[in-house]
């Protein structure tokens, strides 16, 4: 006859009970439970990809998913976003999208309505709208200038301004704001000048840090995701034009030179800290970024 499992000898010493209310100690979760997001309703923006493959907002979203979670999708390209939906429908999750602006306050404020109507409670947020125009403070136009500063920051600013009173009133939550390397770090041998994005995705950073400070004491945690160079869609379908001469192959092996650990991220290294910071694993952390770029801003002067 077998003897008893790990697994076995491992509940039946209690590490997987609840808190005991005496001792006020936490014991370790079942594996089972860990990065669960069950029961949790978790909105995500941008979460359709602009090309063929994953991109950051439909990865995290559809691994939120595979978690349990269920999920409100918002993106502003209703066929992108329906894929996203359908992938998490195919799978047997639970999701509802909603097309809006997320640099329009009015359209944000219905989205969020729309969540609570479908959802009844919001427990995540991912902001996750953003792109990149290329210019210097000379060169940029300053209506593009101002269009950067609401795609990167008004978007992340307007999603917490209209979920933040809904995770009040349930005494707790937790956000994610995507920000990136360019907002740490200046990249002065690539040659790409991007002072827009830089700027804005800079903010996203500070907008977290800030905003978790006036928030810890009301239980909702504020986090930010800092991806570096990454191989999505974004890849193919503008970057390939708009700075790798469409030339798609020097591009991803300048790319991937660059980084340390030998080669450029995709979306689910993203998605997986998108998760970790959501989950109730990251329930002592906010007002911080975790950093997803093999070692790039380490290597940086």
């Amino acid at each position: 006859m077998e003897g008893p499992s790990v697994r076995d000898v491992v509940l039946s010493a209690g590490y997987a009970r609840p808190r005991s209310p005496r001792s006020g100690m936490r014991c370790p979760q079942t594996e089972e439970s860990m990065l669960s997001m069950a029961g949790k309703v978790a909105i995500v923006t941008g979460a359709g990809s602009v090309g063929p493959g994953w991109g950051n907002g439909k990865a995290a979203a559809t691994l939120l998913a595979r978690q349990g979670a269920s999920l409100f999708l918002n993106d502003i390209d209703e066929a992108a976003v329906n894929e996203t939906r359908g992938i998490i429908t195919g799978e047997g999750g639970t999701c509802a999208i909603h097309c809006c602006d997320m640099m329009r306050s009015t359209d944000v404020a219905e989205m969020v309505q729309a969540c609570l109507t479908r959802f009844r409670h919001i427990d995540v947020l991912v902001n996750n709208v953003g792109g990149s125009a290329p210019g210097d403070p000379a060169s940029m136009p300053e209506e593009v200038w101002d269009r950067q500063i609401d795609f990167n920051l008004k978007t992340a600013f307007l999603g917490c301004k209209y979920v933040l009173p809904v995770m009040v009133e349930q005494g707790k939550g937790a956000i994610v704001n995507v920000s990136s390397v360019a907002g740490m770090r200046n990249d002065f041998g690539s040659g790409r000048v991007h002072v827009g994005y830089s700027a804005s995705k800079a903010g996203v950073i500070q907008l977290s840090r800030s905003t978790a400070g006036a928030y810890a004491k009301r239980g909702i945690r504020v986090n930010t995701v800092v991806p570096g160079l990454m191989h999505t869609p974004l890849v193919e379908t503008r970057l390939a034009k708009t700075v790798g001469n469409n030339d798609l192959s020097a591009l991803i092996e300048a790319r991937n030179k660059a980084v340390p650990i030998g080669h450029m991220g995709d979306a689910w290294d993203v998605a997986h800290a998108v998760l970790f910071l959501a989950s109730d694993e990251a329930r002592y952390i906010t007002g911080t970024e975790i950093i997803v770029d093999g070692g790039l801003t380490a290597a940086m002067p």
